[in-house]
Formats: structure tokens, C-alpha cells, sequence
């Protein structure tokens, strides 16, 4: 399944605009004000809370914080900002964000931009949701709201040691629901990548221009090889042969990245593929030269990335590949 978090502006008194402009200034509000929650929280009409209520403002959403009475502070709710890989660029997501709304909440789970331990608190509570999500029966809005905490850990303290990481957190839970829900589709079986939805990439390609050269940047890159993997291979070589090359060229440009080894090993198991395909179209040469091809980039893969669970798997489809055993369709033998 997929949610998305849909955002619009609306224009607030001028005392709520902001005094100076940044990157940080999108939505309008002045950064001071701006707040998010990370519980549940009810907004009155009234600073009491058995007078009627406006709305619910869920964790990770947006706040503006106009004042403060007693135990009860004073907001707009939902004035989120359109999320924007630059600023020449229309935001990605629609415009079906609830209208801000004026209330009254408790003053309870507010953190600001600048709290002192306020991204270890934003991110430790996106990590319970994002866990929260991952269970059977997840509730329903754990991963939008794990998503939206983890952007307001790097929105909120960009210089904070967990910001690189919240940015690909947060980008990679939008990855994988919108994945799950382009394969649901008859057009995720086509062949050609172009012939399905794309998966929206602005995000990822933020976190590697943000951060360039870390891990979490690595790890945008492989995830965004998937928009130019195939569908259904329909049997036929051209995919894998593409694939194969996919994956090399990831593992060749980031061989540091967490990923590099299984980006090779899924270079290895489409060589081991080939053997398959080609003996089954009575191209026994080339099967040949697939199977002396998996033999050599197994034992490669050994040389380079040592002793690992991705190791051990390219050695296995290398086997199976030597005792002509198909790694590909069914073995009925």
C-alpha cells in the first residue's frame, strides 16, 4: 500500500510571515513558530478540553504556534509545506492537505526546530512508527506519519549527526509504499520500464545532492535503479543482459555503498539466468560463455567483497550454474 502525504499553502496574517527568506522559509511561517507533535493531538476551539474540537493533527505534521496560555498553546494546524527537490521546481505531492485551521492545543509532545534533543526525539519516534508499520495489523497512518517525523528530524536540525540518515529514511518509506502499489498494477508486468509508472525520484536524488558521498546517498542510488529494472522478463534475454549491467556499473561507481554486494550477486544470478535462456533459444554457445562468466564473477565477488550472506549466494548460483542445474524456470529432472 501507499500513502502520500499531500500538502498546499494558505496565506496567514502577515504577522505569521516569515522575516527572511531560505530554503527553510517554503511554507511561509516564520521558522520560530513552526512545530510538530509526535502523539495524537486533539486541537479545541477553546484552551479546554471540553470545548469543541477543530480538528486531530497527527505526529510528524506541522504546526504554527501563535501563543502560549498556561498549560494550553495556541496553533495553526496542518500548514505543512510542499515538499520541493529546488526551487524551480512545483511540488511533488497534490493538494488535498486539510486547510489550517486555528485551535487551541495542550502543551504536551511539541518539538520545535533548534529543541535541544529534539531530533533524537523526532527520530527515535519515526523508528517506533516505521517499526509500527512494518507489523501485521499496522495502523493505518504509521508509515506516513514515520515518514513525515523523519523530514522534520532533517528539516528542523540539518546539522544533526541522524539528518543524512532521516532524509533517506523518510525518502525510502514513499520508495517502498509507491513500489508496492506500481506492482499491483497490469502494467508492472510490461517489459520495458518506460511502459509502467515511474517511481517518484525527487526525493532520493535529495538526499544524494545533500549529502554526496555517504552512505545514505549510496543507498538512494541503488533504490533508484528500480525504475529501470524490467517488469516480467517474458523469458526473453534482453532484461537480464540490460540488468547485468545495471548492476555492475552501481557496484563499479559505489564500491564503498553497503549495498555493492548485492548489487553484484544480482549481476551474478542474471548471468546464471542467461545460461537458461540461451540453451533453451538453442544458443549453446553463449550458454557456454554464461556459464564460464557466473564461474568467474562469483569467484570475483569473493576477491572483492570477502566472506558475506551475498558472497555465499553468488557461490551457490555458481554451483547450481557448474552442475547444470537451472537457476532459471523449473528443474523437473
Amino acid at each position: 500500500m501507499r500513502f502520500l502525504a499531500c500538502v498546499m499553502i494558505v496565506a496567514l496574517p502577515c504577522s505569521l510571515l516569515a522575516q527572511k527568506k531560505g530554503k527553510d522559509q517554503l511554507s511561509g511561517y516564520d521558522r520560530s513558530a513552526k512545530a510538530t507533535v509526535v502523539h495524537d493531538t486533539v486541537v479545541y476551539v477553546d484552551p479546554d478540553d471540553t470545548s469543541q474540537k477543530v480538528t486531530e493533527l497527527l505526529p510528524g505534521h506541522e504546526l504554527v504556534v501563535i501563543q502560549h496560555n498556561g498549560p494550553w498553546v495556541k496553533v495553526f494546524a496542518h500548514t505543512d509545506a510542499p515538499e520541493r527537490v529546488d526551487e524551480d521546481k512545483e511540488p511533488e505531492f497534490g493538494d488535498d492537505q486539510p486547510t489550517p485551521e486555528s485551535g487551541w492545543i495542550k502543551d504536551k509532545g511539541i518539538v520545535t526546530p533548534g529543541m535541544a534533543g529534539g531530533d533524537a526525539i523526532l527520530f527515535g519516534t519515526a523508528a517506533g512508527f516505521e517499526d509500527q508499520a512494518a507489523q501485521p495489523h499496522a495502523p493505518k497512518d504509521a508509515a506516513i506519519e514515520a515518514k513525515l517525523l523523519y523530514r522534520r528530524v532533517y528539516e528542523y536540525a540539518p546539522d544533526s549527526p541522524l539528518a543524512a540518515q532521516a532524509a533517506w529514511r523518510s525518502a525510502d518509506i514513499r520508495w517502498q509504499l509507491e513500489k508496492a502499489d506500481i506492482s499491483t498494477l497490469p502494467s508492472a508486468k510490461e517489459q520495458e520500464a518506460f511502459l509502467r509508472p515511474q517511481l517518484y525520484e525527487g526525493e532520493m536524488k535529495r538526499v544524494m545532492k545533500s549529502y554526496p558521498g555517504t552512505k545514505y546517498a549510496f543507498l538512494a542510488a541503488y533504490d533508484l535503479l528500480d525504475n529501470k529494472l524490467c517488469g516480467d522478463w517474458q523469458g526473453l534475454p534482453k532484461c537480464p543482459e540490460m540488468e547485468i549491467n545495471l548492476y555492475l556499473r552501481y557496484a563499479s561507481q559505489y564500491q564503498e555503498s553497503p549495498k555493492a554486494p548485492e548489487a553484484f550477486y544480482n549481476a551474478v544470478y542474471r548471468e546464471g539466468v542467461l545460461v537458461t535462456m540461451y540453451q533453451v533459444d538453442g544458443q549453446q554457445k553463449r550458454a557456454d560463455a554464461a556459464s564460464q562468466k557466473t564461474q568467474d564473477m562469483a569467484a570475483e565477488m569473493k576477491t572483492r567483497f570477502g566472506e558475506n550472506e551475498w558472497t555465499a549466494r553468488a557461490e551457490s548460483i555458481a554451483f547450481r550454474v557448474k552442475q547444470g542445474i537451472p537457476v532459471y524456470g523449473t528443474d523437473r529432472e
